[in-house]
């Protein structure tokens, strides 16, 4: 008579126990995927009004606990939380009101789940890949590098430029409130394209303000070349690569290659070969070094390749170089 009742006791405290320890357990560490953006909606709380793109006001979003999380869909937030910590990759950043961060499918985002509740604030327009196929927008995504930059080189607006930003996903709000027509995907895509080129003119803007900062990062990647060809690393690593660079210097590879073509008017490959070059015209007027040696030297692993980038930089081979300047 008894039996019932023990596992009826057992069953409740079983379940309390497991209640409790989801409640108030510190830290999860699963990844969240959001494949669409209705599950990303439905996850807020807010209505979908189109299963291709959304504009969210994050304040009005249900509270909710920190997680790491990945999207099948482009996502542009801006951020109004004061002083939030943000993992971007394996990087904790600090950003600051205003801040715009860009993100591409398939990216990860986010801090883990402390237990904390909060309350999000800021915006967040998210939009599938379906919805600009086949559109001017589409066809011009990959003039839009940012959407590849880390967290810690997002996009930080003078209040004017949020006004701009805001202004902008008002319009696409609206176009989502009518009525679906045979004009409504061009115009959506139009009001996202809009928004895209205004963060361009703020990042160009952004990359002007904080020229100090960045003539400092051109002088540590002069300086990071010079090193790289001083000591042996070419010829056992070959030929430093833009990923490289930015790697060493803490920087995505689109944001530095942006910077260094806003610095100097080169891209940062035309850079690196041009150093290359440099240092190549010192090496064949040493008439013991054959063209071959200069080549392996560099880091090239064809003497045709090192030709091919002298010649494309000078105009001239290098054995042309050598007997025109070495007499």
């Amino acid at each position: 008579a008894y039996l019932p009742i023990t596992l009826l006791h057992f069953s409740v405290y079983h379940f309390l126990f497991v209640h409790l320890l989801h409640k108030y357990l510190p830290m999860k560490t699963e990844l969240l995927n959001f494949d669409t953006i209705t599950e990303y909606d439905d996850m807020l709380g807010v209505e979908t009004l189109h299963p291709l793109v959304s504009v969210i006001n994050l304040s009005k979003a249900k509270p909710m606990r920190h997680m790491r999380h990945t999207f099948g869909f482009y996502v542009v937030f801006l951020k109004d939380e004061k002083n939030c910590d943000l993992i971007y990759g394996r990087q904790r950043y600090d950003y600051q009101k205003g801040s715009v961060v860009c993100l591409a499918p398939g990216q990860v985002i986010g801090i883990e789940d402390t237990g904390e509740i909060f309350q999000p604030q800021g915006y967040a327009l998210c939009f599938h890949p379906d919805l600009i196929r086949g559109t001017n927008l589409g066809r011009a995504m990959s003039e839009y590098t940012f959407f590849s930059y880390e967290v810690n080189e997002a996009l930080h607006l003078s209040e004017q430029e949020r006004h701009t930003f805001i202004d902008c996903l008002i319009k696409i709000q609206e176009e989502l409130q009518h009525s679906i027509d045979r004009m409504s995907k061009r115009l959506i895509a139009n009001h996202i394209e809009l928004l895209l080129n205004y963060c361009l003119r703020f990042y160009e803007r952004q990359f002007i303000t904080r020229q100090d900062a960045h003539r400092d990062i051109l002088t540590r990647f002069e300086k990071l070349l010079d090193q790289y060809f001083a000591g042996d690393n070419a010829m056992q690593k070959g030929l430093p690569t833009v990923k490289y660079c930015a790697s060493e210097l803490c920087l995505s590879t689109n944001y530095f290659g942006d910077l260094i073509k806003k610095e100097t008017g080169k891209t940062a490959l035309e850079y690196i070969q041009d150093k290359i070059v440099g240092i190549a015209k010192v090496q064949l007027l040493i008439p013991a070094h054959s063209i071959s040696q200069v080549a392996y030297q560099l880091g090239f692993q064809y003497p045709q390749h090192f030709t091919r980038v002298f010649k494309k930089t000078t105009g001239m081979t290098p054995n042309e170089y050598r007997n025109i300047i070495g007499g």
